[in-house]
């Protein structure tokens, strides 16, 4: 008798094999950010001076312990950019296309706009930089997110 082969998919094969980001490629795409970030609110802040000088000048006479305001301020906006950015390119920044990383779920499925805010928001905590020093690479933002970031050349997702 003819016995008829089926084929099964071997539960032991994980679907996915993903390779995660060097803490090199964090520290770059960490870099990368923040430079681009401040960049672009420079620009902001000159838009703003050539459009309403006034402000300034109100920002100006204002100015007395204000530093503390002005560093909640820039994280709050850090926080904003990065989950935007993440959130409208699937896990992308800047840093994340030049260094050939992507941030993902767990599963190596593309990561929501819920998860890209929450990861932005995460890097708001203070010190949550230095949670991504050590092997492997591991901030807070991953764990808190169950997220990982991996070196897309070196990861393979076949489903």
């Amino acid at each position: 008798m003819h016995s008829e082969e089926t084929t099964q998919p071997d539960l032991l094969t994980p679907e996915y094999e993903l390779v995660r980001a060097s803490t090199g490629q964090r520290f770059a795409n960490y870099i990368i950010d923040v430079i681009f970030f401040y960049v672009l609110f420079i620009v902001l802040g000159v838009v703003i001076a050539f459009t309403s000088p006034s402000m300034l000048e109100e920002v100006d006479n204002n100015s007395v312990g204000i530093n503390l305001i002005d560093r909640l301020i820039s994280l709050v906006l850090y926080a904003l950019y990065m989950g935007l950015m993440e959130g409208l390119t699937k896990g992308r920044s800047l840093g994340k296309l030049i260094t050939g990383t992507k941030a993902v779920n767990m599963d190596g499925s593309k990561i929501s706009f819920a998860t890209a805010f929450a990861r932005g928001f995460s890097r708001a905590v203070p010190f949550c930089v230095f949670s991504a020093f050590g092997t492997p690479c591991n901030p807070w933002q991953d764990k808190w997110t169950n997220t990982m970031v991996i070196d897309i050349k070196k990861s393979v997702v076949l489903a």
